[in-house]
């Protein structure tokens, strides 16, 4: 997408510019963007973000944005903080499947500035999907990967997809149609050295974990930040070559 003008449609999604780096997200409400738990987590030493350094920027384009939002918490999967590196930088399959995180906004978006993404429940292996990110390289601009599919979905509710990805494209929205309207199906979470790219499956976490952001006493979860699509940002080489370790 290189102009203002291609965003019609897509300004739900936008850019979660954190301390040092950036994700993606997309809204699916009009307060609350879902990404990747690893986002939220330091990179290096795995501890929790603090929200106040979370920033959500819709329809971000070449350093302006249609609206931006702080966010005012997170929250993970509880799972999450169980998750590990496996020997030799290899994924661990229960690290990508409860790799979601939803970000609470400080005030609503309105649907004028940009509609949420509502989420698709399934979509069969062969299924047609599509990949909106801003990836290194091109952090300026959104971009979309139209042509790609669900590969295979795993049995511990994780997607393969040969949708191309790189550094940045952490929390990216995987869309597939229904009734001639982009949904939902996962994020990005991470990828292997063949270049399948994964996510989790979404439908029965995303419910959960809006039912916990919404709590009054909702707060960040810690994690061990296992290293997934590393966080974009100037300086930031880690490797997207870890194996997947299938389930």
């Amino acid at each position: 997408m290189d102009s203002r003008g291609t965003l019609l449609g897509w300004e739900a999604v936008g850019r979660v510019d954190l301390p040092g780096g950036y994700c993606t997200g997309a809204l699916v409400a009009s307060d609350v963007v879902l990404t990747a738990a690893h986002c939220v987590h330091d990179r290096m030493s795995g501890a929790p973000i603090s929200p106040e350094g979370i920033t959500f920027r819709a329809g971000y384009h070449h350093g302006s944005e249609i609206t931006s939002r702080r966010v005012l918490r997170w929250v993970t999967p509880p799972e999450y903080e169980t998750h590990a590196k496996t020997p030799e930088g290899m994924l661990n399959a229960d690290a990508i499947s409860t790799d979601v995180a939803l970000l609470k906004l400080d005030s609503p978006v309105s649907s004028a500035e940009a509609d949420p993404f509502r989420l698709l429940e399934r979509a069969a292996d062969g299924s047609e999907v599509s990949v909106a990110s801003y990836g290194q390289g091109r952090d300026q601009v959104l971009s979309r990967e139209a042509d790609c599919n669900v590969r295979t979905r795993y049995a511990q509710g994780i997607y393969g997809f040969d949708c191309t990805v790189t550094f940045g494209s952490s929390g990216a929205p995987v869309f597939s149609r229904e009734d001639g309207r982009m949904r939902i199906l996962s994020v990005i979470s991470s990828v292997s050295n063949s270049g399948e790219s994964f996510g989790p499956d979404i439908t029965a976490r995303v419910p959960e974990l809006s039912r916990r952001l919404n709590r009054e006493n909702a707060r960040p979860v810690s994690g061990t930040g296992a290293r997934r699509i590393t966080v974009g940002g100037s300086g930031d080489r880690g490797s997207i070559g870890a194996r997947f370790v299938k389930p």
